[in-house]
């Protein structure tokens, strides 16, 4: 803009900035104090609004009050080498009671009580009785563990559907953060399908988080996330942090893969995964589904077929595009891997292709992954 410009528009905006200090002043100034009447009104009024706002906060102590006899604290000592010595390292955690097969046990983290002697673990129930597991049950992949004790009268929680679970979703995170019981935050389901996390030394093979803002905090993961219903949805693992404490992204063991894995601890001793049998492209971008006719990037791209596996059987074929598997849209590469572990070896199950530019569907019977690994 020219000088003659700005020297016609500065006394505009300088009025208008004058007019708006003007009016701020005034909203500023002292008011005269209310009568006795009309602070007797406003009472009244907060009365009601309280009333209204209590109905909806109540649903969060209802939440916390069915769960909280469903969690347990878990204290872990163990002897670890350090050099050339050895010392004894504290773990600390929560868990979730649940019905497994008819029975009572208990969901935890391996990595609390992995390399600990059954006598060294502590598990606190909410009526005060501390108890040690009888067996143990962990899973590597997946980062779980599973409990049984020796014990009558254990409340177990209600499990829900974390596939009916959607961002924007309120959900309690409820534990021991350092070793306070029963602590509950509050939050949402910030994002799902969390996967290629870099998650302690021996990693993760199989993910698939929910990612939440409810505060977990070291002690208080490993203990259950609850939607509003007073359902379990998730089991508490880690956070992204830079200082160990809860900076607003949590990550969340989605319920339906931790019973799948849970219920084959301790029905079979181990977890039995399945196999498909597809090499995927783990770089397939949105220029290479746009030339391969998709109008976006979606699926899984199979880049080569392990012989005689399933998907061999089922004439899947390099270039292949996986678009959904049992009914469920696959989004990458990983969602598939994850998505087919736990899925019941032997059974059939219905497979949508892309391929020469148009869907295809086949059944497919998915194999035991151990018997095509240890070829």
């Amino acid at each position: 803009a020219s000088a003659s410009h700005i020297g016609t528009l500065f006394p505009v905006w300088m009025l208008i900035l004058l007019c708006w200090q003007a009016q701020l002043e005034a909203q500023l100034l002292p008011v005269s104090s209310p009568t006795p009447e009309a602070r007797q009104q406003l009472y009244e009024q907060l009365a009601r609004d309280y009333e209204e706002f209590s109905q909806r906060g109540n649903i969060l102590k209802r939440v916390a009050r069915v769960a909280k006899q469903t969690v347990v604290h878990i204290d872990a000592s163990k002897m670890e080498e350090d050099g050339l010595r050895r010392r004894r390292v504290q773990e600390a955690g929560s868990g979730v009671v649940v019905e497994l097969a008819g029975k009572p046990y208990i969901i935890t983290n391996r990595h609390v009580i992995q390399g600990t002697p059954l006598e060294r673990i502590k598990i606190e129930l909410d009526d005060g009785r501390v108890l040690n597991p009888d067996k143990v049950w962990m899973d590597k992949d997946t980062d779980l563990a599973v409990m049984h004790v020796d014990a009558k009268n254990l409340i177990t929680a209600r499990l829900g559907d974390s596939n009916e679970l959607e961002i924007g979703d309120f959900v309690l995170a409820m534990g021991s953060p350092f070793g306070l019981s029963h602590s509950v935050t509050y939050g949402i389901i910030s994002a799902k399908g969390r996967r290629d996390l870099s998650l302690g030394a021996e990693g993760l093979r199989f993910q698939n988080f929910i990612q939440t803002d409810a505060a977990i905090n070291p002690g208080n993961s490993r203990g259950p996330l609850l939607n509003m219903r007073g359902e379990v949805v998730g089991i508490n693992t880690a956070i992204a942090s830079s200082s160990g404490g809860s900076e607003g992204i949590g990550f969340t063991i989605p319920i339906n893969m931790a019973r799948v894995v849970a219920l084959q601890l301790v029905t079979q001793g181990r977890v039995v995964r399945a196999f498909l049998g597809v090499h995927l492209d783990s770089r397939f971008s949105a220029e290479a589904a746009l030339r391969l006719g998709l109008p976006s990037l979606q699926g899984a791209h199979v880049t080569g077929i392990t012989p005689d596996s399933p998907a061999a059987g089922a004439d899947v074929k390099v270039g292949d595009v996986i678009l959904q598997f049992n009914g469920v849209r696959i989004d990458d590469d990983n969602h598939l891997v994850n998505l087919v572990s736990l899925t019941p070896v032997g059974e059939e199950f219905e497979v949508i292709l892309f391929r020469d530019g148009k869907p295809h569907t086949i059944e497919v019977s998915v194999g035991q992954r151990s018997d095509f690994e240890q070829r």
